[in-house]
């Protein structure tokens, strides 16, 4: 049984990791006025992020379903099977796509995968699954220990202006409004799979260091795997990293970005913090 792993561009798993891992890619797309750009593929964040200076609010599309289908069909030349892992079904219609696809295409078997969050935590399920297959597991095997591993896996995020995500539909005006007039730097996190407000914090600082006593009231120095993310924030990424791994060192962590997609919703400045149990 040879068993494939695909993700989409929002897991943000660099390149050198997806071939090291055998990890296969389909991408999101980015319109930029008439301009269509494949994410990961036509468009990185830094590109994204500089053309974003000058130009109107992007909008953003799931793979075209056909995509899919040809990746797929393509896999079952040298796959049995293939485990397609995507971001939350409440933000994106990517998951459905895979599912769709998957009662589509003949000759392999497709088992879909909501990890109901995005960015580099959906790329630890990726990459997870991909170990798993290296040490010979198969998907009926590897799908349950994901979903274990979902237990584990937080993320949460802030940003520093809240249109976005409500001109994104990936928020409720009021939600929007409320955060603008009282001039918060609010959490978000995933909950039943869409984004909501965690808690109300003043501060940017404030809500860093929320973040941080969330981090380690869910590991309890446990051996866990943690990111920061960011929206062209590099340089303040890398220092939280320092002051992360000084005050938390059951913990490994590394830097990822939010990309183009969803960058869109989430502007210039936001900055989060997943993490995922180790497995052992």
């Amino acid at each position: 049984m040879k068993t494939a792993i695909v993700t989409d561009s929002t897991a943000y798993i660099p390149k050198e990791m997806r071939t090291k891992y055998d990890i296969h890619m389909i991408p999101l797309t980015v319109i930029l006025g008439n301009e269509v750009y494949e994410e990961e593929v036509d468009l990185n964040a830094s590109q994204f992020y500089e053309e974003i200076k000058t130009r109107d609010l992007p909008t953003t599309s799931q793979p075209p379903i056909g995509k899919f289908v040809e990746l797929f069909e393509n896999l079952s030349h040298t796959y049995d099977e293939v485990i397609s892992i995507h971001l939350s079904s409440g933000i994106s219609g990517t998951y459905q796509g895979a599912v769709s696809a998957g009662e589509m295409v003949e000759g392999i078997e497709v088992y879909a995968f909501d990890t109901e969050v995005s960015c580099m935590v959906q790329g630890f399920y990726a990459i997870e699954a991909a170990k798993m297959v290296q040490e010979g597991m198969n998907a009926k095997e590897i799908m349950p220990l994901l979903a274990e591993l979902k237990e584990t896996s937080h993320a949460y995020f802030m940003v520093d202006d809240l249109s976005n995500l409500q001109r994104g539909g990936r928020l409720s005006s009021a939600q929007a409004l409320i955060g603008s007039l009282l001039q918060v730097k609010p959490l978000l996190h995933f909950e039943d799979k869409v984004i909501v407000p965690f808690e109300k914090i003043r501060t940017r600082k404030k809500a860093m260091k929320r973040i941080v006593e969330l981090l380690a009231e869910a590991t309890n120095g446990e051996a866990y795997q943690a990111v920061v993310i960011h929206a062209n924030r590099e340089l303040e990424a890398e220092e939280w990293k320092v002051e992360l791994e000084k005050e938390l060192p059951n913990i490994e962590f590394m830097i990822s970005y939010f990309g183009a997609v969803i960058g869109t919703h989430l502007g210039e400045g936001a900055m989060g913090l997943g993490w995922m149990k180790k497995r052992t």
